[in-house]
């Protein structure tokens, strides 16, 4: 019989904001704006601004979700309890996909940032991207409370990089439409269309999405009524600013095409923006070399928050029978799950063996906007404890199902897989039991 346990309450609303935080600024800041500035051009700014209307919407219906139902586990709780089992199940699988995807992503941003600054060969990233994960994976081993304390101080450090970015970018020119790169040639015109800009929201929106790190550590906040709801709005307030900023002054810096061409030609292209600066900035190499540092303490705490969500939401999956029951084990202090963190571990390892950021950030997109699309039927479903309207969820529910008509089909087909597969495995395992 397996035996039910809880996690312990620890996180207050510093804490818990510091977590949503160190979860968004990270991965999306450093690598995702320029892919998504291929796909939007000038209209980038526009297409962050509207990712992070689209978080907002679904990050009041989770916070409903998580005051009314404080449990681990996230939208896979929340469907069990408020829709049915089944759509709690494949919420649990798409937030397993995505978020690992997501990680691999960060591990490989962490590689391709480190390996430039040091100036090693290319083929280094992917045993670098390696070596981070596992040296996370032992640090979350170490408990909540310590993750907690260095999450606080990576966010600090990336804040403070993104700061000089922006005025240094703003001061370095103005190039809004790109005309400096297009006639020096350093990049081709872009010509975005309305569908492309609709993919860079989605693109845009996963950048935001770690607020829901918050909601999957329901078990572990406490006065989870009040803080959860007050740290999902100061985390969103915060993260669509600095966003929003920062793309704004990328593309005034370099114009869109350049801010694109960065994306192609280096592994870190926020630093490669920089090294471009001329004129009145005069220091490209030391904010480059500054902000090299806080795009490597971001992403360090992107993964770090990544690796503590996934591992909580295998936790409760495991807890109700829906995932093998040794995840559901608990450390010899009774406070971190750590079969789960282990296991969380090897899957984002082989997912950064790719070496690919597109893929794993396009499949992220896709897997994500389907998860936060059951998060808003559920919140519909909340009946008692009721603060939010429902125009807001209905709004959220909307924005996540018509974004994934502009992902590509390169993402569909192992999405569709992944959910096929894992429910085959489901049925299988309850037909044993």
């Amino acid at each position: 019989m397996l035996c039910v346990v809880n996690l312990r309450r620890e996180l207050g609303l510093l804490g818990a904001v510091g977590v949503g935080l160190g979860s968004i600024l990270g991965t999306g800041v450093f690598v995702a704006l320029a892919i998504a500035a291929g796909e939007a051009g000038a209209w980038l700014p526009l297409a962050v601004l509207l990712g992070g209307v689209v978080a907002t919407f679904n990050g009041l219906s989770s916070a409903q979700l998580a005051a009314v139902h404080p449990v681990a586990g996230g939208t896979y709780a929340y469907g069990r309890k408020f829709l049915h089992p089944y759509a709690g199940f494949v919420a649990g699988v798409t937030f397993l996909a995505a978020k690992s995807a997501s990680a691999a992503t960060a591990a490989l941003g962490v590689a391709g940032y480190l390996s430039l600054a040091l100036g090693l060969p290319g083929w280094i990233r992917v045993p670098l991207a390696l070596s981070v994960v596992l040296i996370l994976t032992l640090l979350v081993q170490r408990g909540l409370r310590r993750s907690s304390v260095v999450n606080l101080v990576l966010v600090s450090v990336t804040l403070s990089g993104l700061v000089l970015f922006v005025a240094a970018s703003f001061a370095a020119g103005s190039d809004l439409w790109g005309w400096t790169a297009l006639q020096d040639g350093t990049a081709a015109p872009l010509s975005p269309t309305w569908q492309s800009v609709l993919y860079a929201v989605a693109l845009s929106f996963v950048a935001y999405t770690g607020y829901g790190r918050v909601a999957t550590m329901g078990e572990e906040v406490r006065d989870p009524a009040r803080t959860i709801p007050r740290a999902v709005v100061v985390t969103l307030v915060v993260s669509a600013l600095v966003y929003t900023l920062v793309a704004f002054a990328a593309v005034w810096a370099v114009g869109p095409a350049g801010m694109a061409a960065a994306s192609e030609g280096a592994a870190a292209p926020l630093v490669a923006i920089t090294q471009s600066f001329s004129g009145p900035v005069g220091l490209p190499g030391g904010l480059a070399g500054w902000l090299t540092v806080a795009a490597i303490s971001a992403m360090a705490g992107v993964l770090l928050n990544l690796i503590l969500g996934l591992s909580r939401v295998a936790f409760a999956m495991a807890r109700d029978g829906e995932a093998p029951a040794s995840l559901a084990r608990l450390d010899a202090a009774g406070d971190n799950p750590s079969v789960a963190v282990w296991a969380v571990a090897v899957v984002v390892m082989g997912l950064a063996a790719t070496g690919d950021v597109r893929l794993t950030w396009s499949f992220s997109a896709l897997t994500v906007l389907l998860y936060y699309g059951l998060a808003n039927l559920a919140a519909l479903r909340v009946m008692e404890g009721r603060f939010l309207p429902r125009w807001v969820s209905v709004a959220g529910l909307i924005s996540c199902l018509g974004l994934t008509f502009f992902v590509p089909l390169a993402a569909w087909i192992p999405a569709v897989l992944v959910v096929g597969f894992m429910t085959v495995v489901r049925a299988m395992s309850q037909r044993k039991n």
